[in-house]
């Protein structure tokens, strides 16, 4: 019996959550879990491809692990989404901010391999976040923001069940990303 593992990606803004989900996608197969939005979809934004779009109706329809409002949209991650990912690859990938990573590793418990991102100078997230875009005044108050705040240390509920990786090499980041994913991937394949 196959066991379904989800790795879940935290860390504060600009830590390079995103960048961590595409390079398992990229380069080891890993599925991202869609996850659903009450927003409407932006130019190129396909349902079910980068978001499942709901309806304030049919979004209530779902089993949310974990669920935000936030300007005025709903955004979760639901039971149906992770089955969706999981007919796909037993290891699937999610990237949440860390109140969503302790709801998973609450819930799911070991089928939950937390990687906390951190990049202890403070500075060089405020630069990522200029260098993709993010206007000044966007991130001065994005920086100032509690959720930022509260992202900046791993939380007390993810203490010894998140792998902390420091991301600030990426050489250094990917060679224990892939070493990581390599025991779980050998931890599924045993369990065949």
């Amino acid at each position: 019996m196959t066991t379904n593992q989800v790795i879940v990606i935290t860390g504060p803004t600009g830590s390079g959550k995103t960048t961590v989900s595409h390079y398992l996608k990229d380069h080891f197969n890993i599925p991202q879990v869609i996850t659903h939005t009450t927003r409407a979809p932006r130019d190129g934004e396909v349902d079910g491809r980068d978001y499942y779009f709901e309806t304030p109706a049919s979004f209530a329809t779902k089993h949310y692990l974990e669920h935000v409002t936030y300007s005025g949209n709903q955004y979760g991650s639901s039971r149906e989404g992770l089955a969706a990912g999981w007919s796909k690859s037993p290891l699937v990938s999610i990237v949440l901010d860390t109140a969503g990573a302790i709801t998973y590793a609450r819930e799911l418990g070991r089928q939950a391999v937390i990687i906390y991102l951190e990049v202890p100078d403070n500075r060089a997230l405020v630069e990522r976040l200029a260098k993709r875009g993010d206007h000044p005044e966007r991130i001065k108050k994005r920086v100032a923001s509690q959720e930022y705040q509260r992202d900046q240390q791993l939380p007390a509920g993810l203490v010894g069940h998140a792998t902390a990786l420091v991301n600030d090499d990426w050489t250094q980041t990917r060679a224990k990303l892939d070493a990581l994913v390599h025991h779980y991937q050998q931890v599924s394949d045993s369990a065949n």
